[in-house]
């Protein structure tokens, strides 16, 4: 009857196996230092999520398209991810310029989102980078995994050299 117990117990609860976030299963988020020092070693391109604490489209983000199985398999693939806050208070230096935060009205930014942005605020918000670690495109807003996948696409595949996202988009419909 123990045996029969425990059978059913391990049934019926998620094994600690199927819940943990793998490279699979997860984006693998680091930091901006992190990204850099991965790229030297092996150039990819970069793709950084700047959000804030209080955003709830950004929180959404984190809850449905960074989970969703492709978008993963996806930016894990081609891209370095980088998950920046973009009211940090952690300082860094690249480049040979520290990046600090800068307090301003009633929240402040840091630096180095403020410079990322091309000085738009607005959360959350995508900065696609090159291997040589020069922007690419800023993308804000909340996307679906469907859209947020096309725009990944775009920009790995170096499409954006050749067209607008909006006729990518279209070439990719049957």
């Amino acid at each position: 009857m123990n045996r029969f117990k425990f059978l059913l117990f391990a049934l019926l609860l998620p094994s600690a196996a199927f819940t943990q976030n793998t490279p699979d299963t997860a984006i693998q988020w680091m930091t901006w230092t992190e990204a850099v020092a991965r790229n030297r070693e092996q150039p990819k391109k970069i793709f950084v999520d700047v959000y804030t604490e209080w955003c709830g489209w950004c929180k959404k983000m984190d809850q449905t398209t960074f989970v969703d199985p492709e978008v993963v398999a996806f930016l894990n693939q081609h891209y370095y991810a980088v998950k920046f806050d973009a009211e940090s208070k952690t300082a860094f230096t690249y480049d040979n310029h520290e990046f600090t935060f800068m307090p301003s009205g009633s929240r402040g930014i840091h630096a180095f989102a403020y410079a990322l942005l091309g000085r738009r605020q607005s959360y959350p918000s995508y900065v696609y980078m090159n291997h040589d670690e020069s922007r690419i495109a800023i993308s804000p807003g909340y996307k679906d995994a469907v859209t947020m996948l096309q725009e990944l696409q775009f920009i790995a595949g170096n499409h954006y050299e050749k067209m607008s996202l909006e006729e990518y988009v279209k070439q990719q419909q049957p």
